[in-house]
């Protein structure tokens, strides 16, 4: 497919401009709505990001996805002083509007948007500016099974548990009652440049929790936090490297249950991880409702996430159907 290069709001002088050139992609079914604004001349505004992102009334996705140099945004100042070669911003938006740090599926479709613009011929290593710092993308063939596309894998930068040494000795670091579960559970916080909440459950539990309503947890963390249920499925060796392997469901905050989340991918494979102890593997399946996705913890205290890209669809939006004009 070829997208529209050019996603600008009109200006208010000319009134017979009224779309938006916009791109449906997903990463294993998380799903974005993608927006060209090379320029930095398109206001997103929350209002504009709620009403592409609704589900009924608009284009729907978990999120919204700008593409935006570098150089035209406040925050960029910072990511060109640490890499020079991140030319390309992506700015992403929360499906209710408000600005997030990074999505790790998120920056796997923009990286194959950028390559569907014209902007990255997919060889080599892609430096991607962020508001969680540099994310470093490369093309890597696909899981065996998972079809003949290249999969896209992000280095998500150091991942982290906040609760430090106490919180790895006592297995968790707070509690997380989760609607239609009998019972609150402990859960264990891990950074991957935005928050994470991971607890344990068991096949039963995981179809049982009801992820329409937002998990709660304590303590409460100041800028909220995605809560990921995991079930540990064990270790097999492929290649000859162990490689576990976890089931996962997930609450974003900002947008609710997804059927994938990647920086929660990163979380819950580094939580079972840490929990195993010594001799876990580094390298982990994660099984979503949208798909698999692969976790590895790298030497320097980084992790990657490997998984799918996928661009479904062009359109021009119309401003004026979905209230913005």
């Amino acid at each position: 497919m070829t997208a529209a290069t050019t996603a600008t709001l009109p200006d208010a002088t000319v009134p017979d401009v009224s779309t938006l050139a916009v791109t449906k992609g997903h990463g294993t079914q998380n799903d974005f709505v993608l927006l060209d604004d090379r320029d930095a001349t398109l206001d997103l505004t929350a209002d504009l990001v709620r009403r592409l992102a609704d589900r009924r009334a608009g284009l729907g996705g978990d999120g919204v996805v700008r593409v935006v140099a570098t150089a035209a945004l406040p925050e960029g100042a910072g990511i060109l002083v640490a890499e020079p070669a991140a030319r390309w911003f992506m700015d992403y938006r929360n499906g209710d509007g408000s600005v997030a740090e990074m999505c790790g599926n998120g920056v796997r479709v923009f990286a194959a948007y950028l390559v569907d613009l014209g902007l990255w011929d997919g060889t080599g290593e892609l430096a991607i500016g962020t508001r969680a710092g540099v994310r470093r993308v490369r093309r890597v063939p696909a899981v065996d099974g998972d079809g003949d596309e290249p999969w896209y894998a992000v280095d998500m930068g150091v991942w982290s548990l906040p609760g430090g040494p106490a919180a790895v000795e006592a297995g968790f670091d707070a509690e997380v009652h989760v609607h239609g579960l009998d019972v609150v559970r402990p859960a264990l916080s891990v950074d991957v440049g935005n928050p994470h909440s991971v607890l344990v459950v068991g096949d039963d539990e995981l179809e049982a929790a009801d992820l329409t309503r937002a998990p709660v947890v304590s303590p409460t963390p100041p800028a909220g936090t995605n809560v990921e249920l995991v079930v540990p499925l064990g270790e097999s060796e492929a290649g000859g490297v162990s490689v576990g392997r976890i089931r996962m469901r997930v609450h974003e905050r900002g947008v609710g249950e997804t059927r994938s989340c990647g920086t929660g991918a990163v979380a819950a494979a580094m939580a079972v991880r840490t929990w195993a102890g010594a001799g876990a593997p580094d390298v982990w399946l994660v099984d979503v409702p949208g798909g698999t996705v692969r976790v590895s913890a790298l030497a320097d205290g980084h992790a990657e996430l490997a998984g799918p890209a996928v661009l479904v669809a062009g359109a021009q939006v119309d401003l004026r159907a979905i209230g913005m004009r």
